[in-house]
């Protein structure tokens, strides 16, 4: 079949002056249809095709007249300066662009050799092409003679290639240039624009080379005889754009990025990417080093090929520029955990004070939450209720200095990827590097059981409390029997939607980590502390130093009032949107559900069965787990990937925490007395 394939390509003479007006297209997607794996986990018929090149020179001949005609007839350059790099424009305007040419297809450009490879490739062979060795690609590139000297007497579609590959490189570099004085780059680095420019060198010094290739092609000059065409100095100038790239994003860090940014970041890494390829390509091809021209070409091939069938991917589009952002998301919030990770036995019985203060501070939500539903508002007025009821009481939790347990996990999985992170990047003593890791789960651990015990023990003591005082000055249960027992039938673990529920709130607990990581990087980001101290007005009302007091305090805590304020909206208003919806959907929160567990015990006299006692004290205790599950989990697997983590040490890491476990669980319970 391969045979019949070949023989059907158009054949010309392999000369200066061998053009022909047959457009050898459709010939070669037949054949790449022929080498392209007949269904998914089948082997390509790239070796075959090689093989019968071997045993047949003859059809070497055809097969490389017909691409040098393609060659000849198309151009070169929008396919090398753009393939697989991002557009000038926004990330919503690529993604419409990739859902309507998805939607509908693109018509051939017959003047493109990038519309040319769309047409012979397809979005599935991305997988195929990825996994193909790529000494295969080498040696077919070797059967073909690409290899070859290039100069002017070389074939028109060899001489209109180079050219096209050093356009190309012009291009690149003066988006280079351009790119590297965007005003997102000098707010972070304005040494940028004291003619300091890293990125201005490598345009410069781009530019040099391809003018030193073009005289030395035109005087038939070699390499070794002209040293104005050496790419070291353009290597160094390239390394130095790519430090500045990471100055700028670790600068991000603590300044705050954009979407924007983080997508022109990658969007400029891509382009030195590319520049430095097709700069080892022309010099690899002038020098006649056929060994490297070779690796250089089919390298290049491959690149191409997978950018070109993942043109209009959107999925793949998002989660590359998502994770950028859930990065600069995930630091910030990664930040704020480590407040949540208690280290010293005095650190330890602050964070339980300050989660029994939360769980009295949660035991009165409760309450309001009960009366609100006893009122018979409208839906979405009881909606809305709930959700202002449990924003401000959740930011007046923070305001007080106390502490929820549920919305840790969110905060202290991102500081326990940034770990995982840094071990991943000394893989030489992986054993050694895991024993700060076991600790630091183990800090994790003890500081989010206290913070359970503090919370739960106080709202359930406070719950009865205010019911014991409604019904001692009114003379009535606070709760109904019926409404009573509708709340633990809620909370019992038997109960089909409880844990269903409880797993909702995890994710509502997520987002509002997520949401905490935003505000963070949006304070930074916009400047908002240094603009408030601005404000003239607020300076003569509230005093200089208290107003830059309060400057700081938003600087400090903007993200977490951010996030416990929509927290509160999101727990609130679920069961709104699921009636709204028509879907049953709700959300069971632990220390909320430990309060309504006090309340509808003291309302029902604790006259009910002790199975039912059981089942629902189990149920807010299962609540609680997987609250913390789940919340954990999602942060932990975000934060995981928006680093490019690839945790293989699972088995090492469960073991050690085994280990240690063993030889010392009280770590696990509580803080040491002494830290060394």
């Amino acid at each position: 079949m391969l045979k019949s394939l070949l023989l059907a390509l158009p054949q010309t003479d392999d000369t200066n002056h061998g053009s022909s007006p047959i457009n050898p297209l459709p010939a070669l997607m037949a054949l790449f249809d022929g080498i392209r794996p007949s269904s998914k986990g089948d082997q390509s018929q790239l070796p075959s095709l090689l093989r019968l090149l071997q045993q047949e020179p003859e059809l070497i001949s055809r097969l490389r007249s017909a691409l040098l005609q393609l060659f000849q007839q198309r151009h070169a350059v929008l396919l090398l300066a753009t393939s697989g790099i991002y557009p000038a424009t926004s990330v919503l305007s690529e993604t419409v662009r990739r859902v309507s040419h998805k939607l509908l297809p693109e018509v051939d450009d017959p003047s493109q050799l990038k519309d040319a490879l769309r047409e012979i490739l397809k979005p599935s062979d991305v997988e195929w092409i990825n996994a193909s060795n790529p000494n295969d690609w080498q040696d077919l590139i070797r059967l073909l003679g690409f290899d070859e000297n290039i100069n002017l007497q070389s074939h028109l579609g060899l001489t209109s290639m180079l050219a096209d590959i050093i356009e190309a490189l012009r291009v690149v570099a003066h988006r280079i240039a351009a790119a590297g004085l965007e005003p997102e780059m000098l707010r972070l680095d304005p040494s940028l624009e004291n003619h300091a420019s890293p990125f201005l060198g490598v345009c410069e010094e781009a530019l040099n080379v391809t003018k030193a290739i073009e005289a030395q092609l035109n005087q038939k000059r070699s390499f070794e005889q002209n040293k104005d065409t050496d790419i070291s100095h353009l290597e160094v100038l390239i390394t130095q754009a790519r430090q500045t790239i990471d100055r700028i994003r670790k600068r991000a860090q603590q300044q705050g990025a954009s979407f924007y940014l983080t997508f022109h970041l990658r969007r400029l890494q891509q382009h030195l990417d590319r520049l430095t390829r097709l700069a080892y390509l022309l010099s690899s091809l002038v020098q006649n080093d056929k060994k490297s021209s070779v690796q250089h070409i089919a390298a290049l091939w491959q690149e191409l090929a997978i950018a070109e069938c993942s043109q209009n991917n959107v999925r793949q589009f998002w989660k590359q520029n998502a994770e950028l952002v859930a990065l600069r998301v995930t630091e910030n919030a990664g930040r704020s955990g480590e407040h949540y990770i208690t280290e010293t036995r005095q650190d330890y019985f602050a964070m339980l004070k300050a989660a029994a203060g939360g769980g009295c501070a949660v035991a009165l939500i409760a309450a309001i939450k009960i009366n609100i539903g006893m009122r018979g508002l409208a839906p979405l007025a009881e909606v809305l209720a709930n959700c202002i009821n449990y924003g401000l009481g959740f930011v007046l939790i923070h305001l007080l200095h106390f502490s929820v347990a549920t919305k840790q996990p969110a905060m202290t999985a991102n500081a326990i990827a940034a770990a995982i992170g840094e071990i991943q990047g000394n893989p030489r003593e992986r054993k050694r590097d895991l024993e700060p890791l076991v600790s630091l789960i183990a800090r994790t651990i003890r500081t989010q059981l206290a913070a359970i015990v503090g919370n739960i023990g106080l709202a359930i003591p406070v719950a009865l409390m205010i019911a014991f005082l409604v019904q001692h000055f009114s003379g009535a249960h606070y709760l109904t029997p019926a409404k009573a027992k509708h709340l633990l039938q809620d909370i019992d673990i038997l109960s089909a939607g409880t844990l269903l529920f409880a797993a909702v709130a995890g994710i509502c607990l997520f987002l509002a980590g997520l949401i905490a990581g935003y505000y963070d990087n949006l304070c930074s980001y916009s400047r908002i502390p240094e603009r408030l101290n601005q404000l003239k007005w607020a300076q003569k009302l509230f005093g200089a130093a208290r107003w830059q007091r309060v400057s700081d305090y938003i600087r400090d805590n903007l993200g977490v009032l951010a996030g416990n304020f929509f927290l509160g909206f999101l727990l609130g208003g679920a069961a709104g949107l699921g009636a709204l919806l028509g879907l049953p959907l709700d959300v069971r929160h632990t220390t909320l559900s430990s309060a309504m567990w006090g309340y509808s015990l003291f309302a029902l006299d604790f006259n009910l069965p002790w199975q039912l006692i059981l089942t629902t004290a189990l149920g807010f205790l299962g609540i609680g787990i997987v609250n913390l599950g789940v919340s954990f989990y999602l942060a932990l697997s975000v934060a995981l990937r928006a680093r490019g983590v690839d945790f293989t040490q699972r088995l090492e890491l469960l073991k050690a925490l085994g280990r240690r476990f063993r030889n010392n669980p009280r770590e696990f319970l509580l803080a040491p007395k002494n830290v060394k």
